[in-house]
């Protein structure tokens, strides 16, 4: 009598017409971060697409980017899967020489922050149910090519 057991294997994906198996949003973000040559902004932009994508990844629903006001822009506008609406300044960077990457969200920085967060809030076309507000760093710190995220939840 044959007692071996067997356990059945997910199916591999499936490739694409050229032969090629699909590549996650967020590896493909982290490839081109690892670009160094990448002009600062571009480099800066990924990083915000990256943390967006990081965000959803961990059950966010994204409720605004880049959104601008008289008193700056907030990078990453989102809902917690606990119905917080949270406001991410993201920071994107190759080393740590001149600091790491949350070290930059200044007092200053923060004030301008929390007061772009009051008129997003106040604008009609946000109004939603929420359970609290809460200002985020995320930080990227990108080295030999690859992105480490430190999610810094509440950090002001």
């Amino acid at each position: 009598m044959d007692t071996t057991l067997t356990i059945p294997r997910a199916p591999a994906p499936a490739a694409d017409e050229c032969g090629e198996l699909p590549v996650s949003p967020m590896a493909q973000l982290a490839r081109l971060l690892g670009d160094a040559s990448l002009p600062a902004r571009r480099f800066g932009e990924l990083g915000e697409e990256y943390a967006a994508a990081w965000l959803e990844h961990r059950g966010h629903r994204i409720l605004s980017r880049n959104w601008r006001t008289r008193f700056g822009e907030l990078d990453v506008v989102s809902m917690s899967p606990d119905g917080m609406v949270v406001f991410a300044e993201v920071k994107t960077r190759h080393g740590t020489a001149q600091g790491t990457p949350q070290e930059a969200v200044t007092k200053g920085k923060q004030r301008r922050l929390r007061h772009a967060g009051v008129e997003w809030l106040l604008d009609p076309s946000n109004r939603m149910p929420h359970r609290g507000v809460r200002f985020d760093v995320i930080a990227i710190l990108v080295r030999g090519g690859k992105p480490a995220v430190r999610h810094i939840a509440g950090a002001f």
